[in-house]
């Protein structure tokens, strides 16, 4: 995890504007609620998905949300909902 993700033009600007980037630069964001929904905008699209594991795309980088009995509950262009026993996130 030495390397770092280059920050393009409309993140430094939502930065020096002191705006969401996620907002401005359409990067994702995730919303988790207790241990059992995860919500996630601006995504690329899933990448593998099982009942204990599900992969994400979310352009520079991937998701992956372990736990039990996941579920995809819905997904369109914008966001996906995901729900069931999340024990953990990780960012790749």
């Amino acid at each position: 995890m030495g390397e770092k993700r280059r920050q393009g033009f409309l993140e430094k600007a939502a930065q020096v504007f002191d705006l969401p980037a996620d907002v401005i630069a359409g990067v994702p964001r995730l919303e988790l609620v207790g241990d059992c929904e995860l919500r996630m905008e601006n995504h690329r699209g899933i990448l593998a998905y099982g009942t204990q594991e599900i992969h994400i795309s979310g352009g520079a980088f991937g998701v992956k949300v372990c736990g039990e009995e996941l579920e995809l509950r819905t997904m369109n262009g914008l966001e996906l909902l995901i729900t069931g026993h999340i024990t953990h996130i990780q960012i790749l």
